[in-house]
């Protein structure tokens, strides 16, 4: 254990790059000194109302550079951050503040929708510890709209832009990332600052990153999840990097920032990739484009072979896939830069992380045998994870921690996986979507795969839905492609020639979009 604060990313880089870009949104730019002095003042304001060292702060913020200027106010403090997600209502921002004991609440005008007491207070009486609420407005200037309350403006008015950090150790918590909470209440996840350090460090030799150098980021995955945070905004800003913010993604928007801000690392879930080819037109300058992107990488869920093939035929740049959790910080695994893509893989682990394959069954801990079939692969099992990005456990959640972290230090991910005769891993899926059909296991993945093959399919998700005779069916949900002229009985038919007996869909469904969480997830357990 040593002295370590994660603001020290951003610290660094406005001491060696002061007039740098740090962020960029719009027409606004900041450097990294104007970025590490706003978050200066930002931490002189929580010290002067006695947060400190060990305290949690809670913050709800679109991707604005807002959001890192109080990130890093909060840990410059010696607080721990709690990001929440904007999507969040009022009963669930309470229930957030509630169970992270946050002291303080950093909250973005109009996101989320809080609750408005009869006095035109805000309503979190479930959140006794919560003492301290900063809105955070568009105009600094402006009033708080809720009585009582402080802007964010206010708060850092007459704070010096200077602050000495506050020595934390290694191994204390810098934020706490809350599950999406699929079944039960959701979970935060304690991450130490090492786990974020070495997280955002790793962008060196998983992507090459190199501050002389330094890359343009397009944030638009949102940073108040554990990808965006730790590969675009703790990444960027440990290699001097600028961060150009989009604060709601939109496929056309976004290309056009990526050429006029001349893009060089895209970062996105797969539905992002998706929606980027779908935003083509022959009007968009595509070969420049291609020459400014260096790095492109997926993660968040499984990216689709054909979503993978059509992007680098579109723009000339491999997909790199990775894999990771909110609980390892996130990344665990990654295509490894500059050599071929296996598509289709995660990758491998990443340095100083270990992975393997369990026994899915709760509270068993057995590697499966590798023993490799036909095509050179294991059976499939759980991955589980190891090193230095695994979290502390879940935030006052003994029993959910011991559920998930062995004592020796791995941590069951509840992915299932497999992995080939050269250590490459590849997601089978959750294995709650597992579906079970006549007691044979189907993977909504494999079945999401074979569809999308078929020219008049751009996006499928495959579910099950509860049968009497069969325990489950199986049905897909698919987006068309654009003017295609297909129906349902055509596709359940071609479904029927493609895949053997127990696989195929027994009922499609044809729908113009499909929900998505705020990060660009496809949500399941909305479709029925």
């Amino acid at each position: 254990m040593s002295d370590y604060n994660l603001a020290s990313l951003l610290e660094h880089s406005a001491a060696s790059f002061p007039g740098r870009d740090a962020v960029v949104l719009g027409d606004t730019r900041l450097t990294y000194a104007q970025v590490d002095g706003a978050a200066n003042q930002v931490a002189n304001a929580l010290a002067a109302r006695g947060i400190g060292h060990g305290d949690k702060v809670a913050l709800s913020c679109p991707n604005l550079p807002y959001f890192s200027i109080v990130y890093f106010g909060i840990l410059k403090a010696g607080a721990s951050v709690v990001p929440l997600n904007v999507l969040l209502k009022g009963r669930e921002v309470a229930y957030h503040l509630a169970d992270s004991d946050a002291k303080a609440y950093f909250c973005f005008q109009g996101t989320p929708e809080l609750p408005i007491g009869a006095e035109g207070h805000a309503g979190f009486e479930a959140a006794d510890a919560c003492e301290h609420f900063f809105m955070i407005t568009a105009d600094p200037t402006a009033p708080s709209p809720i009585e009582g309350t402080t802007t964010l403006g206010q708060a850092m008015a007459g704070q010096a832009p200077t602050f000495d950090t506050v020595v934390t150790d290694e191994d204390d918590t810098a934020v706490i990332l809350y599950t999406s909470g699929t079944t039960g209440q959701p979970k935060g996840a304690e991450l130490r600052h090492r786990n974020m350090r070495d997280n955002a460090l790793a962008g060196e030799y998983l992507f090459g990153a190199d501050a002389e150098n330094p890359d343009t980021y397009l944030c638009v995955l949102p940073l108040f999840h554990s990808f965006g945070q730790s590969v675009i905004q703790n990444g960027g800003f440990a290699f001097g990097g600028t961060v150009v913010m989009l604060p709601r993604f939109e496929a056309a928007p976004a290309l056009g920032l990526m050429l006029k801000e001349q893009v060089t690392f895209f970062a996105g879930v797969p539905t992002m990739y998706w929606g980027l080819l779908g935003a083509l037109t022959p009007e968009i300058d595509v070969d420049t484009l291609s020459k400014n992107l260096r790095v492109a990488a997926a993660g968040g869920s499984a990216l689709p072979v054909e979503v993978h093939r059509k992007f680098e035929e579109q723009f000339g740049v491999t997909i790199l896939e990775g894999y990771g959790l909110s609980e390892t910080s996130p990344v665990a695994s990654f295509s490894p830069y500059g050599q071929p893509v296996r598509v289709g893989s995660i990758g491998l682990p990443i340095r100083g992380v270990e992975m393997k394959l369990i026994d899915p069954t709760p509270g068993e801990w057995s590697d499966i045998p590798g023993d490799l079939d036909e095509n050179g692969m294991t059976s499939v099992g759980e991955i589980a994870i190891k090193g230095h990005c695994v979290m502390k456990g879940y935030y006052d959640r003994p029993d959910a921690t011991d559920a998930v972290l062995s004592p020796d230090g791995w941590f069951r991910s509840g992915d299932l996986g497999r992995q080939d005769s050269d250590g490459y891993y590849y997601i089978v899926d959750r294995s709650k979507d597992m579906i079970i059909r006549n007691g044979f296991n189907v993977y909504p993945r494999e079945i999401e795969e074979v569809l999308m093959t078929h020219p008049a399919v751009s996006l499928a998700a495959v579910i099950g839905i509860p049968h009497e005779e069969h325990g489950e069916e199986i049905k897909a949900v698919i987006i068309p492609e654009k003017d295609a002229a297909i129906t349902e009985a055509e596709l359940l038919a071609w479904g029927k020639e493609q895949m053997a007996a127990y696989k195929y869909p027994r009922v499609v469904e044809l729908v113009p979009t499909l929900p998505m969480t705020a990060t660009g997830k496809i949500l399941k357990r909305e479709l029925s």
